[in-house]
C-alpha cells in the first residue's frame, strides 16, 4: 500500500568606504524634456556671452524652468495618484542579503508564494563577506547549487601564525591544518567566495521559479489586521517616488541587516551586547608583495602596530582585517584607506607589500549583539541574519550563520504555511537559532580578543576547541519537541538529536552508483526516514508490519501524508528546466512530506526489490547497500558511524528533518512480533509533536 497517490508532476554592520557608487539615473518621469541642440553654423564662432548672463537668466529662461519644474512635479503626482493594489503572499521577507535569499529561493523552490523587497538598487557588488564553511558547502551541495561558487572560490587548508617584536623581526610561528581528520565533513576547507556571487546565485535560482527581488523598496513597518489569524499589513515605499506599496503577507521575515527596520518593530527584540574600542580596517585587492604565505590564511602579529588578518579572494585577490591599534584619537573619519594601507606596510615590514588595485575599503568597531527574541509573540514575524546576531567577521561565521538561520526557518514555515505545523513547530526556531547566536557571540568575543593580542598558542588553541563549531557541524541544538531524545540509554554513534546527519557512504541499490547518504535525497522540505538492518530477510516481518501500520487510516503519518499530498496539489513545488535531470519524483511517490530509506549491509546478489514490502519497493531510489567502507571519511559503515552498534536482527529508525539534522533515533528486536507496530507506533509519538492534519483534510 503506498500513501500517496502516483503522479506524473515533474518536478554587519560594516561602515564602507572606497569605490564611488555608480551615479544614480534621472528617472524618465522626472527628466524634463530637452530638445537637442541645434547644429553650429559654419564661419566664425560667436563671442562668449558675459558670465552674468550665466548667472541671472532672462524671465523667458526662468518661465521655461519653472514650466518643466511643474511638468516634473505633475508626472511624479499622476504616478502617486495611481495606487497600486496590495501585494499578497505568504511569506514577505525583508532583505535580500544572503539570509533573505536563502529564505526566499526554498519557500519559492517549495511552491510557497514569497515576496522579497529591498531598499538597495542591485545585489552586492563589492567587499562584505566572503567564506564559506564545510557545512554550508554542504548544503549548498544538497540543493545543488555548490558547483559554480567550487568553480569560481579559492580553498583554504591551513593557517599560518606569524609575530614580529621590538627584539625580533617578523617570523612564522607555525602552520595547522584547518580543519583536521578529527572534523568529519566532505570538504575541510573554507572556501572563500564573494558574497555578491552568492546572492546572484540565489537570485538566479528565484528567477527560473518566477521569482524577482523587488529593488528600491524600504520596509517602513507592519501591523496586524484585524481578524484574527488574518494577514499581517506590511509597509514599504518605494526610494524614488516615495510611494506606499502595501504587501499582504501570512508571516514577514526580516533579513535586512544590524540596523534592522523590522527588528525595532518587534516589541522588545532589542539587540543585547557590548561594543569594543578597537576599530579594524579592511582592503580587497590585488596584492604585489614578496611575503610567502599570502594564500594561507595567515595571522601576522606586530608588537608594535597591532595585527593583520590575511584571507585569499577569488579573481587573485587578497583580504587583509588590519587592527588600527594606535592612531588619531577620536576622530575615526581619519582612519580612511591611505591610513589603512600604511598601517598594513608597517605591520608586514621588512617585507614589501603593495597594490595592484583596491577593489572595496571598509572599516569597523566589533560589536558583539544577539537580539533578545528572535520572533514576536504570535509567531507571525521573524528575526534572520545579522538582523538577530552581530559579531566580528574575523571567523568567517557572519554568511555562513545567517543564511542556516534561514535554512534553518524555511522548512518550518513551509510546513506552517501549509496548515501542517503545530505552534511548536515554529516555536522551536528561536530557541535553536538564539541558542547558537549566543555561542557564536560568545566564541567570537574570545576569538576576536585574541587575534588582537597576537598570543599564537592562545589563539591556537581556542580554535581546536572549537573548530567544530567553526566548521558548522558542531552547531548543535537541545533537546525539544523536534529533537526527541529517547529515555533509555542507547549505544549511541555519532547521529544524535538535535545534530547533523554524519557523512556516510553507501551504494545505491538501483543503479550500483556510490553515493553520499547526506546529499543523495533532494531538499524537498521532507523529512527523512532511514530504517537500518543487517539482513533484510531476517527482519522481513518486522519491515512488513512496519509498513502496514504507517498506511493504516489511522495513522499519523498517513494522515499527514495525505494532507500533504492535497496540498502539493493545490499548491505545487514550482519547478525548474533541471528538474528534467534531477527528477524530484522519484523521492514523492509515497509522500510529499516523508522519505523512506532503506539501508542493509547485504550483498546486492542477495536481495531484489521485489522482496520489499511495497512502500519500500515505491522508495526504490532510496534503497542503499552498506558495503564501501573504504570510500567514507572514516573508513567505516554507515550503520556503525551512525549508530555505533547494531545487535543482529536489531533494526533501527533514523527521522532526518529537512534541514539534514537527526530528529529522533529508535530501536527494535525484529525478533519480537509486535515491534513493527511499536516502531509505527513511536514514528507517530515522534511526529505528533509537531505535525498536524489541517483541519479541512480532518473533516
Amino acid at each position: 500500500m503506498v500513501l500517496n497517490p502516483p503522479s506524473n508532476d515533474l518536478p554587519s554592520g560594516l561602515k564602507t568606504e572606497g569605490p564611488l557608487q555608480r551615479p544614480r539615473q534621472t528617472p524618465f518621469f522626472l527628466s524634463p524634456s530637452v530638445p537637442p541642440p541645434s547644429p553650429t553654423p559654419s564661419g566664425p564662432p560667436a563671442a562668449m556671452a558675459p558670465a552674468a548672463v550665466l548667472d541671472k537668466p532672462t524671465e523667458d529662461q526662468v518661465s521655461e524652468d519653472r514650466m518643466e519644474t511643474a511638468e516634473c512635479v505633475d508626472r511624479l503626482s499622476l504616478l502617486r495618484s495611481m495606487p497600486e493594489a496590495a501585494i499578497e503572499c505568504q511569506v514577505c521577507v525583508v532583505g535580500a542579503g544572503p539570509a533573505g535569499l536563502m529564505l526566499a529561493c526554498n519557500l519559492g523552490r517549495w511552491g510557497i508564494k514569497v515576496e522579497v523587497v529591498d531598499d538597495r538598487a542591485d545585489q552586492t557588488p563589492v567587499g562584505r563577506a566572503d567564506g564559506l564553511q564545510p557545512k554550508t558547502i554542504e548544503t549548498f551541495r544538497q540543493m545543488r547549487l555548490a558547483d559554480p561558487l567550487l568553480q569560481r572560490g579559492v580553498r583554504v587548508y591551513d593557517i599560518a601564525f606569524w609575530r614580529s617584536t621590538p627584539e625580533e623581526p617578523l617570523h612564522r610561528l607555525g602552520r595547522e591544518v584547518h580543519y583536521p581528520p578529527v572534523i568529519d565533513v566532505l570538504d575541510p576547507y573554507i572556501l572563500l567566495v564573494h558574497q555578491g556571487m552568492v546572492e546572484a546565485l540565489f537570485i538566479e535560482d528565484l528567477k527560473k521559479r518566477g521569482v524577482e527581488v523587488r529593488r528600491n523598496h524600504a520596509f517602513d513597518s507592519y501591523s496586524v489586521c484585524d481578524s484574527k489569524g488574518g494577514p499581517l499589513q506590511v509597509n514599504c515605499r518605494a526610494n524614488v517616488t516615495q510611494d506606499r506599496k502595501t504587501v499582504l503577507t501570512q508571516y514577514l521575515v526580516g533579513c535586512d541587516g544590524a540596523h534592522s527596520k523590522v527588528r525595532k518593530s518587534i516589541p522588545d527584540a532589542k539587540p543585547v551586547g557590548l561594543s569594543q574600542s578597537s576599530v579594524w580596517g579592511v582592503l580587497d585587492g590585488e596584492l604585489q608583495t614578496d611575503f610567502p604565505d599570502i594564500w594561507s590564511k595567515t595571522l601576522v602579529y606586530s608588537q608594535e602596530h597591532g595585527s593583520i588578518l590575511i584571507i585569499p579572494r577569488e579573481r587573485n585577490m587578497t583580504r587583509f582585517y588590519i587592527e588600527l591599534k594606535t592612531g588619531p584619537k577620536g576622530d575615526r573619519s581619519q582612519l580612511g584607506q591611505e591610513f589603512v594601507m600604511q598601517r598594513a606596510k608597517e605591520i608586514m615590514a621588512p617585507f614589501e607589500v603593495g597594490w595592484k588595485y583596491i577593489e572595496w575599503f571598509g572599516r569597523y568597531q566589533i560589536g558583539q549583539r544577539v537580539a533578545s527574541r528572535f520572533c514576536d509573540n504570535h509567531l507571525r514575524a521573524f528575526l534572520a541574519g545579522d538582523a538577530s546576531h552581530t559579531h566580528s567577521p574575523k571567523a568567517a561565521q557572519g554568511m555562513n550563520t545567517s543564511m542556516h538561520d534561514a535554512w534553518n526557518l524555511a522548512w518550518k514555515l513551509n510546513l506552517a504555511s501549509r496548515g501542517l505545523a503545530k505552534q511548536a513547530l515554529l516555536a522551536s526556531y528561536e530557541e535553536e537559532r538564539r541558542k547558537i547566536a549566543l555561542d557564536l557571540v560568545n566564541f567570537d568575543y574570545e576569538h576576536a580578543n585574541q587575534i588582537a593580542g597576537g598570543d599564537a598558542v592562545a589563539l591556537a588553541e581556542n580554535f581546536k576547541t572549537n573548530v567544530r563549531f567553526i566548521s558548522g557541524i558542531g552547531a548543535e541544538y537541545s533537546e525539544n519537541a523536534i529533537n526527541m531524545v529517547e529515555p533509555q540509554s542507547w549505544v549511541m554513534g555519532e547521529a544524535k538529536p538535535g545534530c547533523l546527519l554524519p557523512p556516510a557512504k553507501v551504494t545505491r541499490y538501483l543503479d550500483s552508483n556510490p553515493v553520499d547518504i547526506q546529499l543523495d535525497i533532494p531538499m524537498l522540505g521532507q523529512f527523512r526516514i532511514y530504517l537500518l538492518m543487517w539482513d533484510v530477510h531476517q527482519s522481513r516481518i518486522f519491515l512488513e508490519t512496519f509498513c502496514q501500520a504507517i498506511a493504516s487510516p489511522d495513522a499519523l503519518v498517513n494522515q499527514l501524508s495525505a494532507a500533504a499530498s492535497v496540498s502539493y496539489a493545490k499548491q505545487p513545488r514550482a519547478p525548474a528546466p533541471e528538474d528534467i535531470y534531477l527528477r524530484p519524483e522519484r523521492y514523492t511517490a509515497v509522500s510529499h512530506l516523508f522519505t523512506f530509506g532503506l539501508i542493509t549491509t547485504m550483498p546486492k546478489s542477495e536481495i531484489e526489490v521485489s522482496d520489499l514490502p511495497a512502500l519500500l519497493q515505491d522508495s526504490k531510489w532510496t534503497f542503499y547497500l552498506d558495503d564501501i567502507p573504504e570510500q567514507d571519511t572514516r573508513g567505516t559503515l554507515c550503520t556503525n558511524k551512525w549508530l555505533g552498534s547494531l545487535g543482529p536482527g536489531e533494526v533501527a529508525i533514523v527521522n532526518v528533518r529537512p534541514d539534514g539534522y537527526v530528529g529522533s533515533i529508535g530501536r527494535w528486536d525484529s525478533s519480537i512480533d509486535d515491534a513493527g507496530e511499536e516502531a509505527a507506533k513511536w514514528l507517530d509519538t515522534y511526529y505528533d509533536r509537531f505535525l498536524q492534519v489541517p483541519a479541512a483534510a480532518a473533516v
